[in-house]
């Protein structure tokens, strides 16, 4: 049986970021930053199953040219997002507890920016090798994180 923290096989996810607010510069400036203000019960939940030494495409959104502009990895396990307690924070929850948080998260560290961002308009072109399965190509789907298969991982590694 496996228990938490005893996974060996690594995984890997898509983090959207609008590189307004936080960017794959910034990351790489910073080194490891806390992945903080998710608000979406499915995005959390994700966070939650991450594991340091997971693999994450940084994606930027809400720009120009969405689409992937990095690689980071998950440098911790998922704890309580500490922006929820405060009340002067955007991502506030008046109904979160420090007994019952509602929300987490993970601590990403930059891995390296890519030779060239992958847009998402050139991502799409590749939907039926990527699967049904894959959120960011669906219609209407607007997770700001979301799993990546390792054969998908591979695929969008080599537009690159």
């Amino acid at each position: 049986m496996t228990t938490p923290g005893s996974r060996k096989k690594r995984h890997y996810w898509l983090m959207k970021s609008e590189p307004d607010g936080f960017s794959i510069d910034d990351l790489k400036r910073v080194g490891t930053e806390p992945w903080n203000g998710v608000r979406n019960y499915q995005a959390r939940n994700f966070m939650r199953q991450m594991q340091p030494g997971d693999g994450v495409f940084f994606y930027h959104s809400n720009c120009k040219v969405p689409g992937i502009v990095g690689l980071a990895q998950v440098a911790s396990v998922a704890y309580p997002d500490p922006t929820q307690f405060d009340p002067k924070s955007d991502y506030f929850d008046p109904k979160s507890t420090h007994e019952e948080p509602r929300w987490s998260l993970v601590d990403v560290s930059h891995e390296r920016t890519l030779k060239r961002t992958i847009p998402l308009d050139e991502i799409k072109q590749h939907a039926d090798a990527l699967g049904d399965g894959f959120a960011l190509t669906q219609r209407g789907s607007r997770l700001s994180v979301l799993p990546v298969t390792a054969a998908q991982w591979k695929l969008l590694l080599s537009l690159e």
